[in-house]
């Protein structure tokens, strides 16, 4: 009994070392707060039951900022990656307890008696690292977070990318219905005037074919449009009358002035997640150094109560200690691998910086060039091309241009319109993706 109250402590630490157990959440808090800051929406608190939250989100209008929303609650993708923390949590858990105590018993008969054997043995190498291993774990635990929150926020820009670019679609597909319109009326024209003797056949058949590519084009911006809006559907995880968005009919307007390039490259390396996740792996790295310089001479170490008896003699209780002796394996392949792991390490969280910071300028490049150009159509080209317009207009009316003249003007239009919705969709891609330099993690387009 007194060799059992001994034991007490012992056993205790082990009980404790067994109550680790699995956080309510499974650190989607901590993933939703990192998203929160960066894209502006939160994830779900839970995976699933979203129905009513999606459907009210798709009963108006749909903005960026409400498709990256439902996104975030309904994406089947993102769900997955997000059970990820299950399992990295779950390895966390498993790092905070012990494994099994081991149990023999044996009875043997012989001349003198019957004799039994009983035996406990416990991992006390395990008990001694455990705290390292812990700490190790939790260092992964918190990478898995990170890289979370990095597919979540790259998910958020795909989804403003697939929405800016839908919204163009739609409005190239609304423009180029007009204009196929218009030049199914010139070309009527056209076909009435030159059997008038008005026209030669030459300029009636520039009018005709001016038709005919108005309905190719057309009907590649319906495909274009159908194709946009298939695409922003599945990034949102929507299927069958879900998938029938209502997208406005425009882009939204260009900011007052750009945004100045200030300290973006700063600004990455505080919190681009990638750079985040590259720190973390280095640390725990070098934690997990640490812990095969620990176990480098004692790999296995167990210590164990046992207890035997005998029908002739008193009972006899004691301990036994088994470890692994380093006669052939001293763990110098094991550290050195551990240590060019780490050095791998430091070389990748170097890459990861320099790389970023040169996305970071790309980006911006990328951004005022698109702003600069957008602003060029609509502050020079469009007006220039409505001013002709309208002067070509007060020509024919004063009979002083010819009908030819104004279906030729016509024909220059959709050329200018189509490049300023091109333009102003191009810069809100490059805002999106200047964010995404800045903050989310690595430039990528959403590849299918």
């Amino acid at each position: 009994m007194r060799a059992f109250y001994r034991m007490t402590p012992l056993m205790l630490a082990l009980l404790l070392a067994g109550c680790a157990s699995n956080s309510a959440d499974g650190g989607r808090q901590s993933v939703s707060a990192l998203v929160e800051t960066r894209t502006g929406a939160a994830l779900p608190p839970s995976a699933g039951g979203q129905d009513e939250a999606v459907a009210q989100l798709l009963a108006q209008p749909l903005t960026a900022d409400a498709a990256v929303r439902i996104a975030l609650l309904n994406n089947r993708g993102l769900q997955a990656s997000l059970a990820e923390l299950g399992i990295s949590e779950a390895e966390l858990v498993q790092a905070g307890r012990l494994r099994n105590p081991g149990l023999s018993f044996g009875r043997s008969h012989g001349s003198e008696g019957n004799e039994i054997d009983r035996s406990v043995s416990f991992d006390l190498a395990g008990l001694l690292t455990m705290p390292l291993r812990v700490q190790i774990e939790e260092g992964r635990f918190e990478q898995a977070k990170l890289q979370a929150a990095s597919t979540t926020v790259q998910l958020a820009h795909a989804v403003r990318r697939a929405y800016f670019t839908a919204v163009a679609a739609v409005q190239t597909e609304m423009f180029m219905q007009q204009a196929m319109v218009s030049a199914e009326a010139g070309a009527q024209l056209a076909a009435r005037l030159q059997q008038a003797g008005n026209w030669s056949r030459l300029d009636q058949a520039r009018q005709q074919v001016f038709y005919a590519d108005a309905v190719s084009e057309l009907a590649r911006a319906r495909h274009q449009a159908t194709a946009a809006r298939e695409h922003l559907a599945r990034l949102l995880g929507l299927w069958g009358s879900q998938a029938e968005l209502k997208l406005p009919a425009r882009l939204p307007d260009l900011p007052d002035a750009p945004q100045p390039a200030g300290e973006l490259e700063q600004q990455a390396m505080q919190q681009r997640l990638d750079v985040q996740i590259s720190k973390l792996n280095t640390e725990a790295t070098a934690r997990a150094l640490g812990l095969s310089r620990a176990t480098r001479l004692v790999n296995v170490l167990e210590v164990g109560y046992t207890n035997k008896s005998t029908s002739t003699a008193p009972r006899e209780n004691g301990y036994s200690v088994s470890l692994e002796l380093p006669l052939f394996d001293w763990g110098t392949a094991r550290n050195a691998r551990a240590q060019a792991v780490y050095e791998q390490a430091l070389a990748r969280t170097a890459d990861t910086a320099i790389t970023a910071r040169s996305q970071v300028r790309v980006a911006y490049s990328g951004y005022r060039t698109a702003y600069d150009l957008a602003r060029h159509y609509r502050d020079e080209v469009v007006p220039l091309r409505k001013t002709i317009s309208h002067e070509v207009l007060l020509r024919y009316n004063g009979m002083l241009a010819s009908v030819f003249e104004l279906l030729a003007d016509a024909r220059e239009q959709v050329a200018s319109v189509n490049g300023a919705i091109e333009a102003q969709r191009d810069f809100w891609i490059a805002q999106t993706d200047l964010q995404a330099a800045v903050e989310g993690g690595a430039v990528t387009e959403n590849k299918e």
